[in-house]
């Protein structure tokens, strides 16, 4: 078997709406698609003895044991495939459980599709479980086990953490989005102007000084202490020399610990004597040079959680440790605390496993034990020096049990250190008495404040400490969402795109914008190039100062990842028609549509999808959106719409010459099109149709009639505006139009336009390209000799899978079979053809470039248009000239 492609969906896509993570194998299971599972001797009993949890698998037959039945009964690799991707995560404590698998048109090739929880790790399942298909196949023994782990570590290593992960999750039960900002803690809440950010517990609120303060042990007990808060004697030593006089100050035992230090790192505590303080001292010096030894205060280790200046909750905390029984070596002991099932690797359980590290080693040590020492009876031996969950510690709720002196105490620490969000560390027998009076001590102020303990106590009410936290970045009615209008279709995307954010700019809106050209700020060009996909659409979520986006969206993308968002608001679909079409498995219409429908079934609720009533394909779309419905057409009498109002519907519409909008019954005429520059005094119809949905995104969102009139008639085509959409250039003698027409429907528009201009004659300069069907580019042939007088065949600078030879001889094939005494010409650079055509041009012809390197063809033909119109300077056509100073 041969995996060809491997690809992660991130976002709503071509498989799946509602499930966003996806991996999408595409896999070649060779002379198996002969071979289905009853055929291989042994493979049902091995795969039963092998994964015997994939019992719970119900597969189509809706019932445990259903996927065992279909393996008996015969089922292909692929399936099989899918089935174990899903199991082995499960195993390795991701359980997920969507999948499908489906043929293709290239025999014994499949796409195997599943669900993944973190993506390293469903990449990682897709291709072992490719592995342990072939051993079950082929009878070998195979290591489960190593994949599992593998896989456990993969996901330590790209997940969120605990704290992160509470947030993010909570801010998403709300309907607030988020964004990864990196591959570690860092988060975007919400998008545009409305985001907010969050590194673990740090958030955009959270005092820099506070975190300094913080951060600096000996600065944090120096102010609590001037603010009469009771905290360990200690002094900061640097040295062995100055760790001698810092014990013999504070006694014994003490705690030393380094300054910059979090998570227990580098600290120990007891320490009873000036050697056990030196290796101390070079443990803590391994995270910081300046290091604080302190007064050990006795009792126990409890951690108070305030947010947003609120006392939220407290823990009990104790340090890993196993209790002897006589019999067991501490090795022993420690083996059998982590069988406990709470236990596991990294944060995948309440509790962690206990590893005896080096610093467990050193510890032990101390105390003349090794892990194969037998300890006491009934005595309890900790294992670490401090109460942390992530080296196997424990912790109780104790919420309830906190004195409210100390939750008065708690709430004053976070304002006099200013934290919004402050894990307090205090020293005491009982919390439940004033820390004044019980002898308690406060030892520590954290900064970023893990939230494990509190969200799943050993012991005791977990609680959702996330909650006040989203509460506090977003208040009640505060915005989280900035509205997105996306664009997709086959073909006037891009125009339409433009326009989109051109009127949601006219009235103030701070517009984001994708499109093919690339990635536009406050209209200004941040990114070059092809930006229709689900990164660019991030770029422009991520983007501070946005509070509108206006993203196209075309097919790629949404093969490739899915889309940059979970919801839009708006969803325009301008049309579908043959393009790309044998690629990446899309091979009709019907396949097209169903991938640019990913766009309209992910408007939120009380969202709009913007259908074209002319386009069967796109109607059909209406059926699977769970949105409101806008329809646009060029047919003022076309059926669907008029039904469509008749029901109180809403619809865009061209009307005796106007584009109007019809709201139910009643019609508001925006603007006879005539007299909208983009139209070209109406003769180009498709960009009448690209106005109607554009008109109708902007009226859903607010504009009045008023403001869409006034900014239609200012967004004029041009280089600009709408760069190689229909740019006229008027030379001396001739016209040059530049165009993206690129397929067989944009062709057929551009030509519509083309026979309405007078001039003659016509010249098209063409090109195919590789990653068309050879029926499309005979197709493009054959329109060209249909439109032009003569052409110049070119060629593009990405073939795409096809030599320029086999691409211009399918051109040519076209052309002769409309006319085999077409003019034509073969220039195969383009600007070696754009050239040709206007330093040939005769008076009265009419150009047309049809580009796909837009910026490189427009700089060209203006450069080429500058030297047509050169005029010679002379000082005697300056008015008003005085002779003496100008000679």
């Amino acid at each position: 078997m041969r995996i060809l492609e491997l690809k992660a969906m991130r976002g709503p896509n071509y498989w799946s709406v509602k499930r966003h993570n996806l991996i999408v194998m595409r896999l070649d299971i060779e002379d198996l698609e002969q071979k289905p599972t009853d055929k291989i001797p042994g493979f049902y009993e091995r795969i039963q003895v092998l994964l015997p949890s994939m019992y719970s698998h119900r597969c189509s037959e809706e019932h445990e044991g259903g996927f065992w039945e279909r393996v008996k009964r015969g089922t292909w690799m692929g399936h099989v495939i899918e089935h174990i991707a899903l199991e082995v995560q499960t195993l390795a404590g991701m359980e997920t459980g969507f999948g499908r698998t489906r043929s293709t048109r290239d025999e014994g090739v499949y796409n195997v599709v599943f669900s993944y929880i973190e993506e390293p790790v469903g990449v990682y399942a897709a291709k072992a479980a490719v592995r342990i298909a072939e051993a079950l196949i082929a009878g070998t023994e195979y290591d489960l086990a190593d994949d599992l782990q593998k896989m456990r570590e993969l996901r330590e290593d790209s997940r969120l953490g605990p704290s992160t992960g509470s947030i993010v999750q909570e801010a998403v039960s709300r309907g607030i989005p988020y964004l990864r900002l990196n591959g570690q803690s860092l988060v975007q809440l919400g998008h545009g102007i409305h985001q907010k950010r969050i590194r673990a517990t740090i958030t955009s609120k959270t005092s820099n000084i506070g975190v300094e303060i913080a951060c600096d042990k000996e600065e944090t007990k120096q102010l609590l202490e001037s603010y009469e808060i009771p905290v360990p004697k200690g002094r900061v030593v640097r040295t062995e020399e100055g760790l001698e006089a810092a014990v013999e100050s504070v006694g014994f035992p003490c705690v030393i610990k380094p300054i910059g230090g979090n998570h227990g790192r580098g600290a120990t505590i007891g320490i009873k004597s000036l050697d056990e303080a030196k290796v101390a001292l070079a443990k803590a010096k391994e995270i910081s040079r300046s290091v604080i030894v302190e007064r050990y205060i006795t009792g126990l280790d409890h951690r108070l959680l305030v947010i947003d200046h609120k006392f939220v909750c407290a823990a009990k905390r104790t340090p890993a440790a196993v209790v002897g029984d006589g019999v067991h070596t501490i090795a022993q002991l420690t083996e059998e605390v982590n069988k406990d099932p709470r236990r596991g690797y990294g944060h995948e359980n309440v509790l962690t496993r206990i590893e005896l590290d080096d610093h467990t080693l050193k510890l032990l040590e101390l105390k003349g034990l090794t892990p194969d020492s037998i300890p006491p009876k009934d005595e309890v031996l900790y294992l670490k020096a401090t109460a942390n969950l992530s080296t196997g510690g424990t912790a109780d709720d104790v919420t309830e049990m906190v004195h409210s002196f100390n939750v008065f105490l708690a709430e004053r620490i976070s304002r006099i250190i200013d934290l919004d969000i402050c894990g307090i560390d205090i020293m005491t027998d009982d919390i439940s008495q004033p820390l004044n009076e019980s002898g308690g001590a406060v030892l520590e102020v954290n900064a970023a404040p893990g939230f494990r303990m509190h969200l799943d106590p050993t012991g005791g009410i977990g609680k959702n400490v996330a909650e006040p936290v989203v509460d506090m970045l977003f208040p009640p009615g505060t915005p989280s969402r900035i509205p997105i209008i996306a664009v997709t279709g086959t073909n006037g995307k891009t125009t339409t795109t433009r326009l989109t954010a051109h009127l949601m700019r006219s009235v103030g809106y701070k517009v984001g914008m994708t499109c093919s050209d690339g990635v536009y700020i406050q209209n200004r060009l941040l990114m070059k190039g092809d930006c229709t996909g689900p990164a660019s659409a991030q770029f422009v979520l991520k983007e501070p100062v946005v509070d509108m986006a206006v993203l196209e969206t075309a097919r790629g993308g949404l093969v490739r990842s899915g889309l940059g968002f979970e919801h839009c608001d708006v969803a325009i679909v301008t049309n579908v028609a043959a393009d790309h079409l044998g690629m990446k498995d899309i091979h009709t219409l019907e396949d097209l549509a169903h991938v640019k429908s990913t766009v309209p079934r992910s408007v939120r609720q009380d969202g709009y999808a913007i259908l074209n009533a002319d386009d069967d394909l796109v109607m059909a779309m209406r059926k699977q959106t769970n949105c409101k419905i806008a329809l646009f057409s060029l047919d003022e009498n076309n059926r669907l719409v008029r039904q469509h109002c008749k029901l109180g519907g809403l619809a865009a519409i061209y009307e005796n010459g106007y584009v109007t909008i019809s709201k139910g019954e009643w019609k508001l005429r925006i603007e006879k099109a005539v007299n909208i520059p983009i139209t070209y005094g109406g003769k180009a119809v498709f960009n009448i149709q690209n106005v109607l949905p554009a008109v109708l995104a902007a009226y859903v969102q607010g504009l009045k009639v008023e403001d869409l009139r006034q900014a239609l008639m200012t967004f004029v085509p041009g280089a600009a505006q709408t760069p190689g959409r229909l740019n006229l250039f008027q030379f001396k003698n001739f016209q040059v139009v530049v165009d993206y027409a690129h397929n067989p429907h944009g062709f057929e528009a551009l030509g519509k336009f083309i026979s309405k201009i007078p001039d003659s004659p016509k010249v098209g300069v063409i090109a195919g390209v590789g990653d068309r069907r050879d029926e499309d580019t005979v197709n493009l042939g054959r329109l060209s000799a249909q439109m032009f007088d003569e052409i110049i065949i070119r060629q593009d600078r990405n073939l795409r899978g096809k030599s320029d030879d086999e691409i211009i001889a399918l051109m040519v094939k076209g052309i002769k079979e409309v006319d085999p005494n077409k003019p034509y010409k073969i220039i195969k650079k383009e600007d070696e053809a754009i050239r040709y055509a206007i330093s040939n041009a005769k008076p009265g012809s009419f150009l047309t470039l049809c580009s796909d390197v837009v910026p490189d063809a427009l700089a060209l033909v203006l450069k080429l248009k500058e030297e047509d119109e050169k005029v010679s300077f002379d000082k005697a056509d300056i008015p008003n000239r005085n002779k003496e100073l100008v000679g």
